[in-house]
């Protein structure tokens, strides 16, 4: 009987390791729209240093050009639907094309000194614009500084860095709040303001240089200014060059009590890399600048040159993943030359371009509304890149980016929500959210059949 029990716990200890040593079988592919990840604020642009300007008409675009293009933008039916505007808060004594114009051009002899404020009513265009965008529906006006005055600033220019005299640290709260009141006049709602835009750089540009600590120490002048101003502005923080330089700042609010209980939303830029953490908060978080790299005009979908289509896709992807973004703004909607925006204005004419990387942010902005929210996916295939959204509408939206140069055939097992005919948008070299009939839903299944480095984004009722 020894033996015999002896026997049978060499053969269980066998099993044991042999099971311990076989990996796991993967998780099945699934999606649960019955959970919640982080709410969606929106997908936005900016048309900053007077590219608005550009968009009403200044090299010669009609008015018939620039309806389609607001269409391209602005509508959910014909267009992106992009919701937030981002608007720059100009600091330039002048109104030379790719300069913003301040809106206080004299120094008004010292930090306490009354003010003389000049507003135009048009900024460059972003009023007109803003008005535009309103009328389409959009909600979020996010207006950024990138520089004080020069006569606030340590080396008396709005160009080249320098910093915020601490002396002037009211002087300039009260200018944001100005600003906002200025477009409150307008019928436009600055509902996110921000003071800093890439405090870490230094550009030839208008900028200004904020470290974490002088970031916190204004912040403790702006926010009890904001609210004393009766504005229904909340602030925003920092949009640092980085993604991940941006963490030293988000830790730096977050420590602070005061600086914390001002800041409603924590932003940033990705230009120094992708994103590869979340920030360190709990607070809303926005990619609020981004553009890929290149030096010339580019309309490709995939082309290798890291300044395609393709490449806005897969970093809309990690953005809302890996950092668990909760909006994503594109850097310039529409602007000249060898831009890297969206749309190609002619300069001058009478006639536009669009850009593949428009039609990847399209094909997430169109259908991922404001106040969606992000749910779970479960996902085997390292070659797809998968989200998924329920807006509040009921409607739910999954996007698969197929990274491979092969069709592939996919499988999800779909939790949450009564299921229809599925419909289905390919975004490629050669179609543009083009309905195409690759989804199909049997019971709680969707099978969809993916063409090689697309984006496929499925609505499903």
């Amino acid at each position: 009987m020894k033996r015999l029990t002896a026997l049978t716990a060499v053969v269980l200890l066998a099993l044991t390791t042999q099971a311990a040593a076989e990996p796991a079988a993967p998780a099945r592919p699934g999606i649960d729209f019955r959970a919640e990840l982080q709410p969606i604020d929106g997908f936005g642009f900016s048309m900053a240093f007077q590219r608005a300007d550009l968009l009403h008409g200044a090299r010669g675009l009609g008015p018939a050009k620039q309806r389609e293009v607001l269409d391209l933008l602005l509508s959910k039916e014909k267009g992106a639907g992009l919701s937030i505007l981002r608007l720059g808060i100009g600091s330039s004594t002048d109104r030379v094309y790719d300069h913003m114009p301040t809106i206080l051009p004299t120094d008004p002899g010292g930090p306490d000194a009354t003010p003389t404020y000049v507003w135009d009513g048009w900024d460059g265009g972003q009023v007109w614009l803003a008005k535009e965008a309103k009328a389409y529906g959009v909600e979020r006006f996010f207006a950024d500084a990138w520089s004080a005055p020069a006569f606030m600033k340590t080396n008396d220019s709005e160009n080249d860095g320098g910093e915020l005299r601490p002396e002037w640290r009211q002087a300039y709260a009260n200018y944001l709040v100005q600003y906002a009141k200025f477009y409150q006049r307008e019928g436009i709602p600055i509902t996110d303001l921000g003071f800093t835009n890439e405090p870490d750089w230094t550009a030839t540009y208008a900028s200004m240089r904020f470290t974490p600590q002088q970031a916190v120490d204004f912040l403790k002048v702006l926010g009890p200014t904001v609210r004393a101003s009766g504005l229904k502005t909340e602030l925003v923080c920092c949009d640092v060059a980085g993604w991940d330089r941006q963490v030293a700042y988000t830790e730096a609010i977050e420590a602070d009590p005061a600086a914390d209980r001002a800041v409603r939303t924590i932003t940033g830029h990705r230009y120094s890399g992708p994103t590869t953490v979340p920030q360190p908060t709990d607070k809303r978080v926005w990619m609020s600048e981004w553009s890929p790299d290149g030096t010339t005009w580019n309309e490709n979908w995939d082309d290798g040159s890291g300044y395609d289509g393709l490449t806005v896709a897969a970093d809309i992807q990690t953005t809302l993943t890996t950092g668990n973004a909760n909006a994503y703004v594109y850097w310039v909607g529409a602007s000249l030359g060898s831009t890297r925006g969206l749309i190609q204005l002619a300069n001058p004419g009478d006639d536009y371009r669009v850009s593949k990387r428009y039609w990847a942010l399209a094909a997430f902005s169109r259908f991922i509304r404001p106040d969606a929210v992000r749910v779970p996916v479960t996902n085997a295939d390292p070659a797809l890149q998968v989200t998924a959204f329920r807006n509040t509408d009921g409607s739910r939206v999954v996007e698969i980016l197929n990274t491979a140069t092969t069709e592939t055939s996919t499988t999800f097992t779909l939790r949450g929500g009564h299921d229809r005919h599925p419909d289905a948008y390919v975004t490629d070299e050669t179609r543009s959210i083009t309905p195409s009939d690759v989804v199909s839903v049997r019971g709680t299944t969707l099978t969809a059949t993916l063409a090689p480095r697309a984006l496929t984004t499925i609505v499903l009722d």
